[in-house]
C-alpha cells in the first residue's frame, strides 16, 4: 500500500523531472528561433573583421594561431583544397567541398544558423566544422576560404563545471528540501490518522498536540472540538438511553402495578377510580414522550422549513393563554401579558409547538402565587417575544444546558415533563433563522427571549 508520504515524493520528483524537461524544451526551441540566428550573425561579423585583418598581416599563420588561442576554432582552406587548423579541435570535422567552394566563390556560408534543428541538439554547443560562419579574404594574390565558430571549451569549461555543480547541489538540496517537507507535512496527518482510530474505538478523550497556524493546524483544531463535541455527544447519547428508559419504565411499572391492584375485587368504587385515573395520567405521559420524541425525529429530518406561510403571533399566543386559564387559576399564578400586533412568515404548526412549551414552561416551575409577564414587540424586521416568570429560578451551569434533550434542571425529577420541550423549541426557531436566550437567578425566577425575523 503506497502511503501519503511516498506519494507525495513521487509526485513531487516527477514535477521537478517534468519540469526540467519541459524547460530544456522550451529553451531549446528558443535557441533555435531566436538565439541561432543573432549568434550566427554576430559571428558572421567577428569573422568579417579576423579576414580583413588577415589580408594585411605579415605572417598570416602567426595571425591566426594568436586568434585561435584567443578563443576561436579556426579552418583556413586555401584555393586548391588544402585545409589547416588553429585554436581548439574540432569533434567532427566533415565539411562538404561544396560549401568550401561556394565561399572560395565569395559566397558567405551561415552554418550556425542553418544548422539542423534537432530537439535535444543545441547548435551552440555542437562542435563540428559545418555548425561554423565562413567567409573570404585574399592573401598574397592568393584567394582563401575561412571558417570560424567560438572554441566553447575554452571560453566556458569552468562556467560548465560551476553550472554542473549549482545543478547538481540544487538537485539534491531539492530532494532533500522535499524530503523534510513531507516528513513535516505527513508527520501531522498520521497523528490524525491515528487519533481517528481511537475516535472510532469511542475514545473522545483523544487530542492533537499540532501547532501550527496553516491549513492542518486549522484541521487539528477543527478535529480537537469535534472529538469534545462527539464526547458529548456520547455523554447525551448515553444520557438519552438513560432518560429515555427511565420515562418510559417508570410509567409502565405504574401502570402495570395499578393493573394488577384492580383485579382486586374487593376493592371499592373510589378506589378503582383513583388507580384508572393513575394509569390514565401514565399513559397521557407515555403520550406526550413518544409524541415530542417523534416531533424531534421530523425536525432532524426536515432541517429546514418545508412551508412558510403568514403566521399572526400576536393571535397565537392569546390562543395559547386562554388555552391555559384554567391552570393558571390551579395553580395560582398572575398572568399579564402586553401583545403588540405582528406577523411573520413562518410555519404555524412549529411556532405554536414554542409558545406553548415556553407557558407551560413558566407554569411548571413557578411557585403558588407567583406571576408570569408576555410581552411582544413587533420591529422593523424582526419580532421580540419574552416570557418572565417568578418560579425557582436556574443555576449559570443549568442555564448552559437547558436546551440539550431530555436535560432538567431538577436531578431528582420531582417535577414532571421530558425534559424535550426546551430542545423543540431552540430547534424550532433555528430553522426559522431566530434566536432564543436565557436569563435567570436561582429562587428569583427566568425569563426566555426570542427574537424571530419577520422574512
Amino acid at each position: 500500500m503506497k502511503t501519503l508520504y511516498s506519494r507525495f515524493l513521487i509526485v513531487t520528483l516527477l514535477i521537478i523531472t517534468g519540469s526540467t524537461i519541459i524547460g530544456f524544451l522550451f529553451s531549446n526551441s528558443y535557441y533555435h528561433q531566436k538565439v541561432k540566428p543573432e549568434n550566427d550573425e554576430k559571428n558572421m561579423e567577428i569573422i568579417t573583421g579576423i579576414a580583413s585583418f588577415a589580408e594585411n598581416q605579415d605572417d598570416l599563420d602567426s595571425y591566426l594561431v594568436q586568434m585561435g588561442s584567443a578563443g576561436y576554432q579556426l579552418y583556413l582552406v586555401d584555393s586548391s583544397g588544402r585545409g589547416k587548423f588553429y585554436g581548439g579541435e574540432f569533434r567532427d570535422k566533415q565539411l562538404p567541398e561544396s560549401i568550401v567552394e561556394q565561399v572560395l566563390a565569395g559566397n558567405e556560408y551561415h552554418g550556425m544558423r542553418n544548422f539542423p534543428r534537432e530537439t535535444f541538439v543545441s547548435g551552440f554547443f555542437a562542435d563540428e566544422l559545418r555548425n561554423t560562419v565562413g567567409t573570404s579574404f585574399d592573401y598574397n594574390g592568393e584567394r582563401y576560404a575561412l571558417f570560424m565558430r567560438p572554441d566553447i571549451e575554452l571560453l566556458f569549461s569552468e562556467v560548465h563545471i560551476l553550472l554542473g555543480w549549482i545543478v547538481v547541489i540544487m538537485l539534491v538540496l531539492t530532494i532533500v528540501a522535499v524530503l523534510i517537507a513531507a516528513r513535516m507535512l505527513v508527520n501531522p496527518i498520521r497523528k490524525l490518522s491515528n487519533a481517528t482510530h481511537k475516535v472510532v474505538d469511542e475514545n473522545f478523550d483523544v487530542q492533537l498536540d499540532i501547532q501550527r497556524t496553516d491549513e492542518i493546524g486549522q484541521l487539528a483544531d477543527r478535529f480537537n472540538h469535534m472529538t469534545r463535541r462527539l464526547g458529548e455527544l456520547d455523554a447525551m447519547r448515553k444520557s438519552f438511553i438513560s432518560n429515555v428508559s427511565h420515562d418510559i419504565q417508570s410509567p409502565l411499572l405504574n401502570i402495570q402495578g395499578y393493573a394488577r391492584l384492580l383485579e382486586n375485587d374487593s376493592l371499592t368504587s373510589e378506589e378503582k377510580q383513583d388507580y384508572i385515573n393513575v394509569i390514565k395520567d401514565e399513559t397521557e405521559r407515555m403520550s406526550m414522550l413518544s409524541k415530542q420524541l417523534l416531533v424531534l425525529t421530523s425536525l432532524d429530518q426536515k432541517g429546514k422549513l418545508e412551508k412558510k406561510e403568514a403566521v399572526d403571533v400576536t393571535a397565537q399566543l392569546k390562543e395559547t393563554i386562554h388555552k391555559y386559564r384554567w391552570l393558571f387559576e390551579e395553580k395560582d399564578l398572575f398572568v399579564t401579558y402586553d401583545l403588540e400586533e405582528a406577523v411573520l412568515s413562518g410555519d404555524e404548526a412549529m411556532l405554536y409547538a414554542v409558545w406553548e412549551n415556553l407557558l407551560t414552561n413558566a407554569i411548571k416551575y413557578n411557585r403558588p402565587d407567583g406571576s408570569i409577564e408576555i410581552s411582544l414587540k413587533n420591529k422593523a424586521d424582526e419580532v421580540a417575544i419574552e416570557f418572565r416568570d417568578t418560579g425557582i429560578g436556574m443555576t449559570p451551569e443549568e442555564q448552559e444546558l437547558i436546551f440539550e434533550r431530555f436535560y432538567r434542571a431538577d436531578e431528582a425529577r420531582t417535577t414532571e415533563g421530558t425534559g424535550l420541550g426546551l430542545s423543540i423549541v431552540n430547534q424550532v426557531i433555528d430553522m426559522h433563522g431566530g434566536t432564543i436566550t436565557v436569563e435567570s437567578e436561582q429562587d428569583a425566577g427566568t425569563s426566555f427571549f426570542v427574537v424571530l425575523p419577520k422574512k
